[in-house]
């Protein structure tokens, strides 16, 4: 996909991996459309940018995902401005790290609308114009969670297993229409994530630091698989090679393994 002079939707632009995709592509795209919860860190992130890229168009809306009602106005809103979206990032994911048994029923369903139903919803009501334009990308962030269930992390891991599945189902359906799909799947990255996924009194779920990828690496191989066209992009060595090799050993030994592993309350 070209992403010079493209129109971007970013969702869950705040913060995180989904800020660094606004600030990479603010030297490159056309306009960019931010969607997140908090508005103020919009308004600042927008000031940031204009102030650097001044001719780059930037739209801030204030949405929670989380709300159908929400996720209503904001298509509703799309089609009463009568944006043309060339690139969609569905970047908005929640987490909750620990047992299933005392999970927060709300917190799941949460987990639920942001990391599925909104990605499938947004998708949908996009890609026909997309196609009838001919051209068109869309970038959805998985994890390399989704590749494997994770006891204490098993909402999060298995909605991710739909955006990775979902991406590579969209993207056999859209071979030759103009339209990329890629899925990314990041490992361990030091953003707000773990923090925000993590109980009252718990700790952040975090791995060996050899394992963590900066954003800024992340964005960049993001963009570089789009642009080649790749479905699926793994950041850093470590975890490209840990993924396949998680992806090749059968099923019942990655039970026998999950047995030695520390559990979270």
């Amino acid at each position: 996909m070209k992403l010079d002079g493209c129109n971007t939707l970013i969702t869950g632009a705040s913060a995180g991996i989904g800020r660094e995709f606004a600030r990479q592509l603010a030297g490159r795209a056309k306009s960019l459309i931010l969607i997140a919860r908090r508005e103020q860190k919009l308004n600042e992130l927008r000031d940031e940018l204009n102030q650097q890229y001044p001719n780059v168009a930037i739209s801030v809306r204030k949405t929670d995902l989380a709300d159908l009602a929400h996720l209503k106005e904001l298509l509703a809103w799309l089609d009463h401005e009568r944006i043309d979206v060339d690139l969609l990032i569905n970047n908005a994911g929640l987490g909750d790290s620990g047992a299933f048994s005392t999970s927060d029923p709300i917190r799941n369903e949460q987990m639920t609308l942001v990391n599925i139903v909104a990605l499938t919803t947004l998708t949908r009501h996009l890609l026909p114009r997309m196609i009838a334009r001919r051209c068109g990308g869309i970038l959805n962030v998985s994890s390399s969670a989704g590749f494997l269930p994770i006891p204490d992390f098993a909402v999060y891991a298995a909605s991710k297993a739909y955006v990775t599945s979902f991406s590579e189902a969209l993207r056999a359906e859209l071979r030759g229409t103009g339209v990329s799909v890629c899925s990314l799947c990041p490992g361990p990255v030091h953003t707000e994530f773990q923090e925000v996924a993590k109980r009252p009194g718990g700790q952040p779920d975090t791995g060996p630091e050899f394992v963590f990828v900066s954003v800024e690496e992340v964005v960049r191989d993001a963009l570089a698989a789009l642009e080649a066209d790749r479905p699926l992009v793994i950041p850093g060595f470590p975890m490209k090679i840990g993924m396949f090799l998680v992806r090749i050993i059968p099923l019942p030994i990655l039970r026998l393994l999950s047995r030695f592993s520390p559990r979270r309350g």
